[in-house]
């Protein structure tokens, strides 16, 4: 029988609180500051919301009914098996939203008739708290589980998936609105249910991959590219790479230096660089993320790396013809 360390449980409680928290996090942001305000959104939560709208089912028995019946149709349709940290954030969001309708008091942060700040703050709280359950390898289903039952039949990007199901969702909360007298101008509501959506994915991008923000120089010095690579490594700490390069007109070598780093360190090159050689050549790229040494862990990289859910899956197998 494997023994199992320290470190894993530590690491086991840490992942699964966190996980906890942001589920928390997103719980509130819907029930207490959308909700609250009549506002609503895209993905699962935004179609909770509407039903419990339309028919009165509570919001957070609603998510999970709509994602036990997505998981169940994708594990009918493309054979997926979905890993304990998928269930464990659809079960946390559920259990949080019910159980925070039920001791918090309505509109407690007053901001109900305030529809764009409920709107902005609303996404940003649910996009800390949908980030805070990814980076621990957590799946909050919803469109995640969308995507991968279209793309069985069609090859659509992820991203227009979102777009077209959050703009359902929306789109039919008209249907909702214009009979509700209580709301004076629909078209305002939808509106600000796409704030919503773009606040809420800004803060998601901006926490998964801001954290990370690299750039990469591509340096062209003839004369000085020692100097450059020594000062760089010797001041900041990384590495360079000396990379021969031959021009395709004049068919002269040359040197080039490839140099990874965080943003924030941008100008300490540029500034060395500056210094040595005016005339260099300088091409600077952004980069989503860089891991090893110096930068994330490579264990740490759940947004590339294959999670506990990824691990699960099943792919279909293939007949063969």
């Amino acid at each position: 029988m494997k023994k199992i360390s320290y470190q894993t449980v530590l690491r086991f409680l840490k992942e699964y609180s966190l996980m906890l928290l942001g589920a928390a996090l997103y719980a509130f942001a819907w029930v207490s500051i959308i909700e609250s305000a009549d506002g609503i959104g895209g993905g699962a939560s935004g179609l909770a919301l509407l039903i419990q709208y339309a028919i009165g089912l509570p919001m957070g028995i609603g998510f999970f009914v709509i994602n036990a019946i997505l998981i169940l149709l994708a594990m009918l349709i493309i054979g997926i098996k979905f890993g304990g940290k998928t269930i464990y954030c659809i079960i946390a969001i559920s259990v949080s939203m019910s159980f925070l309708k039920e001791v918090l008091p309505p509109d407690i942060l007053g901001l109900a008739n305030d529809k764009l700040l409920s709107s902005i703050l609303g996404g940003i709280l649910s996009g800390v708290g949908v980030s805070l359950c990814f980076m621990q390898g957590g799946s909050t289903g919803g469109t995640d589980i969308v995507a991968m039952i279209i793309n069985k039949y069609r090859a659509i990007s992820y991203g227009k998936v979102v777009m077209m199901t959050d703009c359902t969702i929306i789109g039919c909360s008209w249907f909702i609105y214009r009979n509700n007298p209580d709301i004076a101008n629909p078209l305002a509501m939808i509106i600000y249910g796409f704030v919503m959506v773009t606040t809420f994915g800004y803060s998601v991008d901006l926490i998964l991959a801001g954290n990370r923000q690299s750039s990469q120089f591509f340096i062209f010095s003839k004369n000085h590219f020692q100097e450059i690579a020594h000062r760089i490594t010797s001041e900041l700490g990384r590495g360079v790479t000396i990379i021969d390069g031959i021009g395709a007109y004049t068919q002269a070598t040359s040197k080039m230096l490839f140099v990874v780093c965080y943003k924030t360190e941008m100008n300490r090159i540029l500034r060395i660089i500056r210094e040595i050689d005016p005339h260099a050549f300088i091409s600077v790229g952004n980069v989503m993320g860089v891991y090893g040494q110096g930068f994330v862990k490579l264990e740490n990289a759940n947004s590339i790396i294959a999670t506990d859910d990824e691990k699960a899956v099943k792919k279909p197998k293939k007949l063969k013809s």
